[in-house]
């Protein structure tokens, strides 16, 4: 779990890239005296670097969001003294790529980039706070207000020839949650939800032989909106709704590769900066056991839009439709 999350952190940027080009971030250099200079020798290093982090970037954005800002929960808490706390964990049936090979001579273009079918997942705590109730409208209440908090563990990682080593480990998220419809007896619970979940910023160090690629200052920003329609059918509870995802992303990465090349030994590319942002449409619905004091929730869902342009061309499309899953306890009053 260690190296994938490791990988999935690492993997998570993407640059711009245009179709059959290489990047303009990846000079293509020049050979003297039968020796490729830097750039040439790293060009493909720097090239499937970028193309992976296409690959990447939008599944870690998934992990982070998943589908209901509260899994199982509908309209807002019901105002003061009430509140929620819920474990979750978002997973996702994704492809990790199998990095190949760099070409010291130049961009090799890959028709078929081989990945490996992988589910990534991320944990975390979330709570909700209600504020206010809203007002009285029949046999329920419109304009509650709930806080929203969530809050995501990236520890320090030595292991696998992959270093993990955030600023600070620790980063909280939040959101509001505005009730259309109370929840009642003959009502469903009805709510407009805004989360905003973000990693801390990491800088990650791969190696692979005398090969090493390395992330600096990796931040991953995502926003989220849902509409969610729930109702209690006093066993179990349903819940469906649908929204749009943003993945904001931004890191500068730089590429080594081992050898010598006439007076260049172990060239380095430059440090280059690399951003994507992507939106997306989210779908989800939910299933709750309600027991005494706790609900086990089961949610799947599935994401999609965007459109992501890569050079190398890889067997799953960084820009195709994402099935994922979140399963959750949670507690509340």
């Amino acid at each position: 779990m260690r190296r994938l999350f490791a990988l999935c952190l690492s993997l998570s940027v993407a640059g711009r890239a245009v179709a059959q080009q290489t990047s303009s971030a990846c000079p293509p250099g020049t050979t003297t005296l039968g020796f490729p200079d830097r750039s040439k020798a790293t060009q493909d290093a720097c090239q499937q670097a970028i193309d992976l982090f296409q690959l990447m970037a939008p599944q870690l954005g998934v992990a982070i969001t998943g589908g209901n800002a509260t899994l199982g929960q509908g309209g807002a808490l019901g105002g003061l003294g009430h509140f929620t706390v819920e474990l979750r964990a978002n997973v996702l049936a994704g492809n990790v790529p199998q990095v190949q090979t760099p070409s010291t001579n130049g961009a090799v273009l890959r028709s078929n980039y081989p990945t490996k079918t992988q589910f990534v997942g991320l944990p975390a705590v979330d709570g909700s706070i209600g504020l206010f109730k809203g007002l009285p409208l029949g046999l329920t209440n419109v304009g509650g207000v709930d806080l929203l908090l969530s809050a995501f563990y990236v520890p320090k990682v030595s292991a696998d020839n992959v270093t993990v080593d955030p600023d600070s480990p620790l980063k909280i998220g939040y959101g509001v949650r505005i009730g259309a419809l109370q929840e009642s007896l003959l009502v469903p619970g009805v709510s407009l939800t805004y989360f905003r979940r973000d990693l801390p910023k990491t800088t990650i160090t791969g190696t692979s032989g005398g090969d090493s690629l390395i992330v600096r200052g990796l931040q991953d920003n995502t926003t989220a909106w849902r509409l969610v329609a729930s109702k209690s059918l006093i066993l179990f509870s349903l819940a469906a709704g649908v929204g749009g995802d943003t993945y904001d992303a931004s890191t500068t990465v730089q590429g080594i590769v081992s050898g010598t090349f006439g007076s260049i030994s172990n060239p380095r590319s430059d440090q280059i900066p690399l951003k994507q942002k992507l939106t997306r449409t989210n779908y989800f619905a939910d299933v709750s056991l309600n027991l005494l004091l706790a609900k086990i929730v089961g949610e799947i869902g599935m994401v999609s839009g965007g459109n992501i342009t890569t050079y190398n061309k890889f067997d799953s499309a960084p820009d195709k439709s994402r099935v994922y899953g979140s399963v959750g306890a949670r507690i509340g009053f």
